[in-house]
């Protein structure tokens, strides 16, 4: 298998693995040194390994009651060991995270583009973009500030 097909299907099981619910097989997917560079609201750290726990809030935020809820790839592309994906990301908010507002019971559904990049078949670094501004009108948030 090439590099860059080993890198995608890394992705492509993590992917999988975010979205079995029963268990965290996802973890191992993940480097103990990965840096998340995603800021979901504010506040989230940088720091090596702090990813873990910034998914395991967010998997705990939201359920997945439809069966077209979840993490779809929509479009994977690698190059060395970086891989972009293109995914829509589905859920209903109903349950509790620390930087994010009481449950609304409300659904989403975004389009969200990760870079991740892999190394020794596992994923070291992640970067995202998301339609946040969707999100958040979508679950009735108010706009977060800095004050």
């Amino acid at each position: 298998m090439s590099n860059t097909a080993t890198t995608k299907q890394v992705v492509r099981d993590f992917v999988t693995a975010l979205n079995d619910r029963t268990g965290e097989d996802w973890v191992r997917l993940l480097s103990p040194t990965v840096i998340d560079h995603n800021k979901v609201i504010f506040g989230e750290e940088d720091t090596p390994g702090a990813a873990v726990e910034g998914f395991r809030l967010q998997l705990a935020a939201f359920s997945t009651e439809a069966e077209d809820d979840g993490f779809h790839i929509e479009q994977l592309i690698a190059e060395d060991d970086e891989v972009v994906a293109r995914l829509r990301v589905a859920g209903v908010h109903t349950g509790h995270h620390a930087r994010m507002p009481e449950p609304t019971h409300r659904r989403c559904d975004v389009e969200q583009i990760w870079i991740f990049t892999v190394r020794d078949g596992r994923i070291a670094e992640i970067r995202a973009v998301s339609d946040r501004l969707g999100m958040f009108i979508q679950l009735g948030w108010d706009w977060p500030t800095t004050d």
